[in-house]
């Protein structure tokens, strides 16, 4: 038998037993099944809905030799189109880049009445229809809209030229810049800048040395993200752009016009050339926002 003096032994740890009176019960419980289901369903709704189109369209350019496919893609009036469609859509994400840093900066540091309105308004271009945003914007801009008649005795000419489509690529893109670079701006540490103010530096030395590196990553793929977006805009242009070959067509304009007259190889050879494009845009996207999470990390 054990003395009274004998020291205790600890007790060892007994697992945590449910009221069914199985340890393993005790163990925090998924609302969703395991992994290997939802990876299974996830691989065949994206099969589903995402491969199984493109696996078409590549699968229908193939038919094409590759004189006919070049002769598709390089034609005077498709490359008329790439040349505005890329030109029209990095010019547009660039004021974009700009305008959306300053919509983002007065929403996150400054107070005003009516603040949450203009929050709104920002996602507007996400909710309304393009068609609609294109009406819009003739309605404006035309020679007889309520600006565009005040511009034209001037020689300025917005609606159906190369600038009516600047002018909705904008539009369409400035809610993807002000919803990237906004939370990284309400998450960055104030305390820096004061810092950086007590030490004697410029509100300009301010922002280019402490602001600007911490939203840099933030900035720069909201700019991916409004250029990619505004390459395959279709409906918002129509309307504003006039659609004159060599002047302000669009390529998906081209890859439609080409399905009217059923030119249905030469549509997917122009379609595959955008595709490969927005592959490249994906990756340089995915890449720019492991970066920013890199960036973050180190930071923390």
């Amino acid at each position: 038998m054990p003395s009274s003096n004998s020291p205790a032994l600890p007790a060892s740890p007994a697992a945590p037993v449910s009221r069914s009176g199985s340890p393993r019960a005790g163990r925090a419980r998924r609302v969703l099944p395991g992994f290997g289901l939802t990876l299974g369903y996830t691989l065949f709704w994206l099969g589903l809905i995402v491969l199984l189109p493109l696996s078409a369209l590549l699968l229908k350019s193939f038919s094409l030799t590759w004189e006919q496919f070049w002769t598709a893609v390089s034609a005077p009036r498709v490359l008329a189109s790439y040349r505005l469609t890329f030109g029209a859509s990095f010019l547009a994400a660039l004021v974009n880049l700009f305008a959306g840093l300053l919509v983002a900066w007065v929403l996150v540091r400054y107070e005003f009445p009516g603040k949450r309105i203009v929050d709104a308004l920002v996602d507007l271009p996400f909710a309304l229809p393009t068609a609609v945003a294109g009406i819009s914007l003739t309605a404006l801009l035309a020679g007889n809209g309520w600006i565009g008649q005040y511009l034209e005795p001037h020689g300025i000419k917005l609606a159906f030229t190369p600038a009516g489509v600047v002018i909705a690529l904008i539009f369409i893109g400035l809610p993807f810049v002000v919803r990237t670079v906004q939370p990284v701006l309400e998450d960055s540490e104030k305390e820096l800048e004061e810092a950086a103010t007590s030490l004697g530096a410029t509100r300009w030395q301010t922002f280019w040395r402490v602001i600007l590196p911490s939203i840099l990553p933030a900035l720069i793929t909201g700019f991916a993200m409004a250029f990619a977006r505004a390459i395959g805009e279709y409906g918002s242009v129509i309307f504003i752009a006039g659609n004159m070959p060599m002047v302000s067509e669009i390529t998906p304009l081209i890859i439609i016009g080409k399905l009217e007259q059923y030119d249905y190889a030469g549509a997917t050879a122009v379609a595959v050339v955008m595709l490969l494009f927005s592959f490249v845009m994906l990756l340089v996207i995915n890449a720019l926002q492991g970066w920013q999470r890199r960036r973050a990390g180190g930071a923390s």
